[in-house]
């Protein structure tokens, strides 16, 4: 019993004084196969002996959450290197799990990244990484998120090049022996016109020695790879395709250069057979190297929207520091057009921002002392002072990559039987090549030996699995090249096969459902003013400012043909309006609260502005010469399709629910213009990956269709994730679908 007893270190948090030791030792010593359990105060660490055989680690982490206190554990992401099937994420998963400490573990075969939880008191980032060496892998080195993507990048990169290459040598020599051989074997005036050239033993020399350049040429890393498996008694789909082409490639060399040693009938060549194995596989690689690169871009392109620098005041002096050595409590100053390095709050100065990367909202939004600023979205007009509250993996964009990386980094449940089949597949082959040899040697004719080892090499052959690598890829580039052809791009073959069981669309709001981009809907004039002349001026003084609310009003004039005088005395209120002089009117254009401090009644549009506001606009108004002029709506209209596009959901018996971080009146006014079904309103990235859980958690398949950085998580969660091919370049690379119109 002793040889089976471990001994684990577990953090412990949340621990302050003797009695909540006792409670800790008290919960861990009930368990079952618990021998002994010590907790230490000052170290925050319970030391365990246990018996595996009896309880299990995720057991004693339960023990210490029911005591009521926190145990502690850490995630790993690994980049891996030289993954090329099913079988190597099985083998990865089974190392880094046997592993004491290991939580969980969780292999990607298309990032090429692993997911480790872990007790980091039980076990270190260093030997997750040894074990991962051991299976036979190479461990990406880290160094920051950034240097991490770009090593990932150029390792993709270089092994993409050499995939290519490989794939081009072998088709040329493979194609004139593929030719040559089926056409003399299908075609028989072809095979006659080979006959009268040279005798058949003269193709097989040629065969031979194009065979052998692709055997050992492009195929060299079939063995490379596969014989270190098959040594370790842990044979991958590489040590098949060796052991298949070789036996097929020896064979046929026999069959050419010893004929006699064959019995006769038997000595048939099988250069044709090893040479498109290997060509076809290593096409298949190819097209799965292409796809791997595509997860990633992601992940590298949200990495990009991080700021490289930052300027920090520091005992009375401004520094230009990296974004890593921004400390909590630094104070920080932003300029017009920089982007915003860490999250933190305003300290003085005001500005409007551009949270687009957020919110998913195109109107950047007016910050000022006390409000929340957010690490990577880009400041406008002003310039401002904040402190830093969130640096590093603290600040929101940090959480949004790690969201993605997550989802990008999870299983399917049907992944897990796929591996579990794919595990067994190559070793029962190779058991079954080895009964065919052993039953041709105890009941086959003579020559027996030579008998069992034809049958077994035809095993071996057709067992190959050139099928298995290339026949999904196939049916996927058709189905996938006929949806490109309708507009809709399969970035992820599986979402052919998960589109057909999704029960409910989620969507998001802006850029999808709207156009993205506000425009001038109402203009509303009083009874004695003219509304062109209106317009012309209250455009000639928004001319002057930057808010993408004040030029949709400009466009709107210029789309009616308006000419635009020159204004003077600008002056901009920020969070209440603008004013100039316009032909030696003074024009006044603003919210309700600065016409009424100008004493001026806005309810005498009461009614137009109630409509406007059911209908989720937010109405402006205009005085001309100090009396109240017209009343003004600017807003991000719907996509002329959307109503159709919801209606025929609808048809198809699906749920539609509208996931936007957009305020709660404007989202359920145009859920109310399109009938959808459910709202859920001013919603965070973090929020939308927890709507779509939730959808998810109620056992239903959840399609989400989003454009905006802010839609990447949810995008990547959902069990489809569809991006509109008019938003940006991040929504688009975590979608496993583009619908390319927009």
């Amino acid at each position: 019993m002793s040889n089976a007893v471990k001994r684990l270190s577990i953090g412990v948090q949340g621990m302050t004084c003797a009695s909540c030791v006792g409670r800790v030792e008290r919960a861990l010593g009930k368990l079952e196969g618990v021998h002994e359990a010590t907790v230490n105060l000052a170290t925050e660490r319970a030391s365990v002996s246990f018996d595996p055989t009896r309880t299990s680690l995720p057991a004693l982490l339960d023990g210490v959450e029911k005591s009521g206190y926190q145990p502690v554990t850490a995630e790993a992401t690994i980049g891996i290197q030289g993954m090329t099937c099913a079988s190597c994420v099985g083998r990865v998963e089974r190392a880094l799990q046997k592993l004491d400490g290991v939580l969980s573990a969780s292999v990607n075969l298309a990032t090429e990244r692993a997911t480790v939880s872990y007790l980091p008191d039980a076990v270190g980032l260093s030997q997750l990484k040894a074990a991962v060496r051991q299976a036979g892998y190479q461990v990406i080195a880290e160094v920051n998120d950034q240097g991490r993507t770009d090593a990932e990048r150029a390792a993709r990169e270089l092994e993409l090049a050499q995939l290519k290459q490989s794939v081009v040598i072998a088709v040329t020599l493979t194609t004139p022996i593929f030719l040559l051989d089926m056409g003399a074997k299908l075609i028989p005036p072809v095979g006659d016109w080979l006959h009268g050239l040279a005798p058949m033993v003269a193709f097989y020399y040629l065969f031979f020695v194009l065979a052998t350049a692709v055997q050992f040429g492009p195929g060299l890393r079939f063995y490379q790879k596969g014989w270190p498996a098959l040594v370790r008694a842990a044979p991958d789909m590489n040590s098949l395709v060796m052991i298949g082409t070789s036996a097929a490639w020896g064979y046929s060399v026999v069959a050419t250069f010893f004929p006699w040693v064959l019995p006769p009938g038997t000595a048939h060549v099988y250069f044709e057979a090893s040479a498109v194995i290997i060509a076809l596989v290593l096409v298949g690689r190819y097209l799965e190297a292409i796809t791997k690169g595509r997860t990633s871009e992601a992940i590298r392109k949200l990495l990009g929207l991080q700021a490289k620098t930052a300027r920090v005041e520091r005992n009375g002096q401004e520094l230009e520091l990296s974004v890593d050595e921004v400390l909590p409590g630094d104070v920080v100053l932003v300029r017009p057009g920089e982007k915003i390095p860490v999250d933190g709050q305003v300290l003085t100065g005001s500005s409007f921002v551009d949270e687009s990367m957020i919110t998913g909202e195109p109107i950047p939004v007016q910050k000022a002392q006390g409000d929340e600023v957010v690490g990577g979205t880009i400041n406008k007009t002003g310039s401002f002072r904040f402190e830093a509250t969130k640096v590093g993996e603290g600040t929101l964009l940090a959480q949004i990559i790690r969201m993605v990386e997550q989802a990008q980094g999870s299983k399917l449940p049907i992944q897990a039987l796929v591996d579990k089949v794919v595990n067994y597949f190559v070793p029962v082959v190779i058991a079954i090549a080895l009964a065919t040899v052993a039953i041709w040697l105890i009941f086959g004719p003579q020559p027996a030996l030579t008998f069992a080892l034809v049958n077994a090499v035809a095993v071996l052959i057709i067992a190959c699995p050139c099928a298995m690598g290339l026949a999904t890829p196939t049916s996927i580039m058709v189905g996938t090249g006929k949806a490109a052809e309708m507009g809709v791009l399969f970035r992820d073959g599986a979402a052919l096969q998960m589109l057909q069981h999704a029960q409910v669309i989620a969507l998001d709001k802006t850029g999808t459902l709207t156009k993205g981009r506000p425009e001038l809907t109402d203009f509303i004039v009083q009874p004695g003013f003219d509304r062109q002349e209106v317009l012309a001026l209250v455009a000639a003084v928004e001319a002057n400012s930057e808010h993408p609310i004040a030029e949709a009003m400009v466009e709107g004039a210029k789309a009616q043909g308006l000419t635009l005088l020159e204004a003077q005395e600008f002056n901009a209120m920020p969070g209440f309006g603008v004013e100039a002089t316009v032909g030696g009117q003074l024009v006044q254009v603003g919210a309700d609260r600065y016409l009424t401090r100008l004493g001026l009644d806005v309810t005498l549009f009461a009614e137009e502005a109630g409509r406007l506001a059911d209908e989720g606009k937010t109405p402006l108004y205009a005085a001309i010469g100090g009396k109240l002029a017209a009343v003004i709506a600017v807003a991000d209209p719907l996509k002329g399709s959307s109503p159709a596009a919801i209606q025929a959901l609808h048809s198809l018996g699906l749920r539609v629910a509208m996931i936007t971080g957009d305020n709660r009146r404007t989202a359920q006014a145009i859920a109310k213009q399109l009938g959808i079904d459910e709202v859920l309103a001013e919603v965070l990235p973090d929020g939308k990956v927890a709507a779509v859980k939730q959808l998810q958690a109620q056992g239903r398949k959840v399609a989400f269709v989003g454009d905006g950085i802010n839609d990447a998580p949810a995008l990547a969660q959902a069990d489809v994730g569809i991006a509109i091919g008019t938003g940006t370049d991040v929504a688009i690379e975590a979608a496993a679908v583009v619908l390319l119109s927009g």
